[in-house]
């Protein structure tokens, strides 16, 4: 056998491996499809449903974004005015801040809670006790793209809540913050609640059709060196 038809042989049999990899790829993007899609469907059905008691101490441990991210809860308690914190955020109605701020529930326990947004910063509300539903969401610890969290000047750019508490002497805080809903009827410049956006990107269709395209491509070409190879 000539060199020629070796080679060819060689870079078939790469091409191979390579096919048998990219269709590796298509599959575990097809089985992501499938993960994110019931996440989608699970996550929809959090928001929508009725709220249930915001987990205390004992569940803080076993929260997990998958089983936990966005489940509608309530909690009674509070608020420690004289902690809150502004965030810097950016919503559909602009840029601002959300006001985020402790509250002490009558289950013994602080949690965060993300009042809504505000345009400027200003006094923030004083409103003492309060019953609170909302969204549960885990913390963004660091900060937000290239920009981490300064809270010596208190300047911050994610709802990271060990950081918060940690600044504000707060005390052992819930893992989590509480988006709070929309309040009908709320003074004019009290903060806007009820604006998370519940989206998640879904590419893995396009790219498990990427992957087998290319793994198709490879195939051919396989077979084509294969074919010059018993020629040769």
């Amino acid at each position: 056998m000539t060199r020629a038809p070796v080679t060819s042989t060689l870079l078939a049999a790469v091409a191979g491996v390579l096919c048998a990899g990219l269709i590796a790829l298509g599959v575990w993007q097809v089985e992501r499809l499938a993960w994110k899609r019931a996440l989608i469907v699970h996550v929809d059905t959090r928001v929508r449903a009725a709220p249930v008691a915001a987990p205390g101490p004992a569940r803080w441990a076993a929260i997990t974004a998958e089983r936990d991210a966005y489940r509608h809860v309530a909690a009674r308690g509070r608020y420690r005015d004289d902690h809150a914190t502004l965030v810097q955020a950016v919503t559909e109605r602009g840029p601002g801040f959300w006001v985020m701020t402790p509250l002490v529930t009558d289950r013994g326990f602080t949690v965060l809670v993300n009042r809504g947004f505000v345009a400027e910063r200003g006094a923030v509300p004083r409103d003492g006790a309060a019953a609170v539903t909302g969204l549960l969401r885990l913390s963004e610890p660091g900060g937000a793209f290239l920009r981490r969290n300064d809270p010596v000047n208190d300047r911050w750019f994610s709802r990271d809540v060990a950081a918060i508490a940690a600044a504000r002497g707060t005390g052992p805080v819930a893992p989590y913050f509480i988006d709070a809903d929309a309040t009908p009827g709320a003074a004019a410049k009290a903060p806007v609640g009820g604006l998370t956006v519940v989206r998640f990107t879904n590419n893995h269709l396009v790219y498990a059709i990427t992957w087998f395209i290319l793994a198709a491509m490879a195939a051919a070409g396989g077979v084509w060196l294969l074919r010059e190879a018993r020629r040769g």
